[in-house]
This record gives structure tokens, sequence and C-alpha cells, in this order.
């Protein structure tokens, strides 16, 4: 998903800036991208990239870093798990928009997207640390949208489905071994989860947060929008 709104922010003609925490994925972007290896679970890493990209102005901040978290039961989730998925998904976020929100004010604009997920907005049993910190970033988004909306800054959260992807085979490989389940029997039912009973591709979210980002949605804020077919639940338990 990060690639393909790497890609349509580009396309939409935008300056693009990214990083990763694998270089190897940097390699796969196309040129006029500019990028950078960062754990962004570290502000002093992430503080040393906005100090090169700020100078110059921001009009856009993709809040999409995130990991999966452990597939387990409450009681068998450790401590560095917990704070592992809590520092990914809820810190990066909150150290990312910390630097960028002054910026967005001093130029009277800004537009701020965080991906949450499905589990943002329902329940994900054997996923707990997940679904929590994507609450939390629910959260936030409500909230900033409240406290930034008089500066003209819109902040917006992008709740994605079942994305097709290495991401999402991995989620059902790790769920079909914690339930004793086949890794096909997995894939449909997150399937039929939906209204739709369907998958999506990492475009469609792309496309979205270009829509949300554009002249279009400028007066869009405070909105968790899902790109999932109407999930009814994250955990159907037939």
């Amino acid at each position: 998903m990060g690639r393909s709104t790497v890609l349509a922010l580009r396309a939409a003609g935008a300056d693009v800036f990214t990083c990763d925490i694998d270089p190897a994925a940097l390699t796969t972007l196309p040129s006029g991208v500019t990028s950078w290896e960062c754990d962004v679970s570290s502000s002093t890493s992430l503080n040393g990239l906005f100090d090169e990209i700020l100078a110059d102005g921001l009009d856009i901040m993709i809040n999409n870093a995130g990991i999966a978290g452990p597939t387990k039961y409450v009681e068998d989730v450790t401590d560095e798990e917990w704070r592992q998925t809590f520092a990914v998904n809820v810190e990066s976020a909150f150290f990312c928009t910390r630097r960028v929100v002054p910026v967005f004010k001093a130029q009277g604009h800004g537009c701020l997207v965080n991906l949450i997920s499905g589990a943002g907005i329902l329940g994900y049993p054997t996923r707990t640390p997940y679904a929590a910190s994507k609450w939390a970033l629910t959260g936030m988004t409500h909230t900033l949208a409240m406290e930034l909306g008089p500066d003209n800054i819109r902040v917006n959260g992008v709740a994605p489905g079942n994305v097709n992807g290495d991401r999402m085979d991995r989620v059902v490989t790790a769920h079909a071994e914690t339930d004793g389940l086949t890794e096909e029997e997995v894939r449909r039912m997150y399937a039929i989860g939906t209204s739709m009973q369907c998958y999506v591709d990492p475009e469609e979210i792309a496309e979205l947060i270009v829509f949300l980002c554009s002249d279009y949605g400028r007066h869009i804020s405070g909105q968790i929008i899902a790109v999932d077919g109407n999930t009814e639940t994250l955990y159907p338990r037939q």
C-alpha cells in the first residue's frame, strides 16, 4: 500500500518523500522519489529525515507505516510484542504528526492521512495489540481533525480491507496456524466477512488517499473511510 501510494501521488504530480526500514524495498521505487532508510518508531531517526524535508514546506503527510503484531490469544502476548506494535503503529504516527503540524499551521494548510484498518472500527480476536493500536489511530484522527481544523488542516483515516499482497498472505498464515485451520479456509472466512465477499488491491487504497489529498476532498475531515467491500466482521465464527 505504501508503494502504491507513492506511485499514485507521483503520478498526480506530487514531489514524494518516503522511507522504509528495509532498504531493499526502496530499490523498487521509480526515479524522482526521494527515499531514506529509517526506523519510524525512533523519533531521533525521523527528526533527521524531517530536518531535510521540512525546510521547503510540506502539503501532505501519510502515516502509512505499520506492522501486524502477534496473532495470539491475549494471555500469550509478550510485553515486547505489545510495545513493538504500538511503537510502529501509533508512536510513529505521533512523531510524524508532531513534526509536520507546525509547518502546516505556518503555511495555512495541510492534509494528514492515517492508515487505520477495519481493526480500528471493529473487534479482532487473537489480534489484540493490532486492534488496540488501530483504535488509537482512530482516536487520534478524530481528535486531530477537531484540533487542527481551525488552521485549515484536514485529518482523515483510511481503513483498508483485505488487501491483496504479501502482508495479507502472512496474516492468513498466522491465523490458520493459531486456529488450526487451512489457509484456504481462513482466506474464505475473511472474504465472507465482507458484504461484497471480496479482497481489494493496494491501488484502490492509494486512489482514495490521492482523492482525500486533492482539492476534491478540500472539506473532508475527521472521517474514517473504508475501502473494504463493507467489512461486517473480522472474525467469522463459521
